[in-house]
């Protein structure tokens, strides 16, 4: 059973409710202001702009930079994975010459 309960949210002056789980309340509100101040600096002076033109940038902009950091993130996992072999090579041949 949820425990879903709104939370209002603003961006670019706007109100938004939305449902949120209890514990989750804090980071919404986090993610909300960041996703306001991007849609600010996307906005920039031009008041004009269309809220959806907006709302897309802002978008493909925090999505890019999740790319990037899974990216990465994956290219750091085979790092590890490569020294962890490395390791485990040598430790294995230190037992093999120590039998």
């Amino acid at each position: 059973m949820s425990s879903s309960q709104p939370v209002s949210i603003r961006l670019l002056d706007r109100e938004y409710t939305v449902g949120c789980e209890p514990d989750e309340r804090d980071s919404l509100l986090a993610a909300a202001k960041l996703l306001d101040s991007k849609m600010r600096e996307i906005r920039g002076s031009n008041r004009m702009a269309a809220l959806d033109r907006v709302a897309v940038l802002a978008a493909l902009n925090f999505a890019h930079e999740l790319q990037q950091l899974r990216d990465e993130d994956e290219g750091s996992n085979r790092q590890l994975a490569r020294s962890l072999g490395d390791l485990q090579r040598k430790l294995d041949g230190l037992f093999d010459t120590s039998r």
